[in-house]
């Protein structure tokens, strides 16, 4: 880590070291993809229903965490973990 670096909160910490954790396989590709993909959507979220004639909600600007689409994706993934 260079000095201009921020160091890693504890949260991030814990999520590099468990995936660190998962033993190279199928499985473990398969959920870093996940992550990643995740990961982007969260970062840079942006209306996937946006068509031609609009978007499903007020503004093609409103990000999706007010439109709670992003939000309701996370919380039925994590209600199917059972977390």
């Amino acid at each position: 880590m260079s000095p201009g670096e921020p160091k890693l909160t504890v949260e991030e910490q814990r999520l590099l070291w468990t995936l660190r954790d998962i033993p190279p396989s199928r499985l473990r590709d398969s959920f870093l993809a996940l992550v990643d993909d995740i990961a982007s959507l969260v970062r840079e979220p942006h209306c996937v229903e946006m068509q031609a004639d609009g978007v499903p909600c007020e503004s093609a600007y409103a990000t999706c965490d007010r439109c709670r689409r992003v939000v309701s994706v996370l919380e039925r993934l994590r209600a199917e973990l059972g977390r």
